[in-house]
């Protein structure tokens, strides 16, 4: 193996692969601000490019397409509530807030060390143990994977806040409703489309995001104009973006919790098709329960950790999705599909001998991987005080619109599977644990308040007979 890296960084760092590394952060830094874009259309506009290029160099450029689109997607969920990607909409919940509060310069600077600290951490993790993660990532099944998508769904319970646990979950509901307006994947036939040929693809995710967060506070802007003085305060926050330090406190609040999002975020990129969308809305309500009651309720309002833990998992699920992609050959998510097929059309097979039989693209990737996050924080931190002045100009539906898609495959397939069964849902340990914890996430939120205040009337029923 310390051959191979030896390789992969003499290959990573020659000049013209520093320079696709620096050209694909760049270009995907600025992809991932434009709400809608994405790294997928980008990096398929990219393959007609590389085909004279090295097979090294191509991949290393698209990866930097790939990772700095995710790294770029949290600037526009923090400045002006609409996501970049989808994987920067758990991003939107305390970023946003942040930023409303005069504190936009903080509020990216601390995405910005989240993401590098994530895509860092989850770059060594993919340097160690790419190889053998390959066996855990083909110990999931179809069965395991709707448990998967089941648990981030329930999760709406767990950043819902008090009293909004109902709403979160009819928010979910109608996101799973829209998730299946489409062509059926598995019989191919045409489903709510009332007829529309522009609904045959399904419901667009830039026009979801943008009904849902940009375009509420066009119409909250509509419906209650602002006064003179809010004009001034606007004024004034665009002059003073407010200070980009993270004090001693902010640090050792972020620190552990970067940690655990890395490792999170990281496992579950490995696992194809769950992506850095699972991996960040989960960390956000891992971390939102380790919060505690008191920390836990600042959630939504600005918390730091709110902010750090989905931007730390993004990030470290786009360097784990590359596992599967480089060492079994399947794409982790569909970013990683078209790159699958760039290697293809390279003369490249991916799969258990990649590092076997291409060390110098195997290895390559990976370094310019770590490369690339130096890179991404050099270009952002800059930047950040120019990119902020564009402030002057319900989020589980689309949790269950991300998430309804891939669910309903995984489903249909494992029905097939089993012969139209219901019974993998008992059968498979994994498949199971997984569903119960699923339901003591749904669960808790329900009934810990009614329990509180059972409890609490008890004491004070206890109180006044003493």
């Amino acid at each position: 193996m310390l051959e191979g890296i030896l390789t992969g960084l003499s290959t990573a760092a020659s000049p013209i692969n520093l320079l696709m590394v620096a050209v694909g952060c760049f270009v995907g830094t600025f992809i991932g601000m434009l709400p809608g874009l994405g790294p997928i259309s980008a990096i398929a506009l990219m393959i007609p490019i590389t085909y004279g290029f090295d097979p090294a160099t191509g991949l290393i450029l698209m990866a930097g397409v790939y990772y700095g689109a995710i790294f770029g997607g949290s600037t526009s969920s923090i400045l002006i509530n609409a996501p970049g990607v989808a994987g920067t909409v758990a991003t939107a919940f305390d970023g946003y807030p942040l930023a409303r509060k005069g504190m936009a310069g903080k509020a990216l600077a601390i995405a910005a060390y989240s993401s590098f600290s994530g895509g860092t951490i989850a770059a060594v993790f993919l340097l160690i143990a790419a190889p053998s993660l390959a066996v855990v990532s083909l110990a999931f099944q179809s069965t395991d994977y709707f448990a998967l998508m089941v648990l981030g769904l329930t999760a709406v319970a767990a950043f819902a806040g008090r009293g909004n646990v109902v709403k979160a979950l009819l928010m979910t509901v109608l996101g799973l409703m829209l998730s299946t307006v489409g062509t059926d994947q598995t019989q191919g036939v045409q489903r709510f489309t009332l007829g529309m040929i522009d609904l045959i693809d399904g419901v667009s995710f830039l026009l979801l995001a943008m009904a849902t967060f940009a375009l509420s506070e066009a119409l909250m802007s509509v419906l209650r104009p602002k006064s003179d003085a809010d004009r001034a305060r606007e004024l004034e926050a665009q002059k003073n973006l407010g200070s980009m330090k993270v004090d001693k406190e902010e640090i050792k609040e972020m620190v552990p919790v970067i940690g655990r999002s890395s490792v999170l975020g990281f496992f579950i990129g490995v696992l194809p098709g769950a992506g850095a969308t699972i991996a960040s809305f989960l960390a956000y309500g891992m971390e939102q329960r380790l919060a505690g009651p008191k920390k836990g309720a600042l959630f939504g309002q600005g918390s730091v950790r709110g902010l750090a833990a989905p931007e730390t998992a993004n990030n470290a699920a786009c360097s784990g999705s590359f596992v599967p992609l480089l060492t079994l050959g399947i794409p982790g998510s569909g970013t990683t599909a078209i790159m699958l097929g760039a290697l293809i059309s390279y003369g490249i097979q991916p799969g258990p001998r990649l590092f076997v039989d291409n060390p110098s693209v195997f290895w390559a990737v990976i370094i310019s991987m770590y490369l690339g996050n130096v890179i991404l924080l050099i270009l952002n931190l800059p930047l950040i005080p120019y990119i902020a002045r564009i402030l002057a100009i319900p989020s589980p539906m689309l949790l269950g619109f991300i998430l309804g898609g891939m669910m309903e495959e995984n489903l249909r397939r494992a029905l097939i599977i089993n012969d139209d069964s219901w019974s993998f849902l008992w059968e498979r340990p994994l498949t199971f644990s997984i569903l119960l914890i699923a339901a003591l996430t749904l669960i808790v939120p329900i009934i810990a308040p009614v329990v509180g205040r059972a409890l609490a009337k008890r004491r004070e029923a206890a109180g006044e007979g003493g």
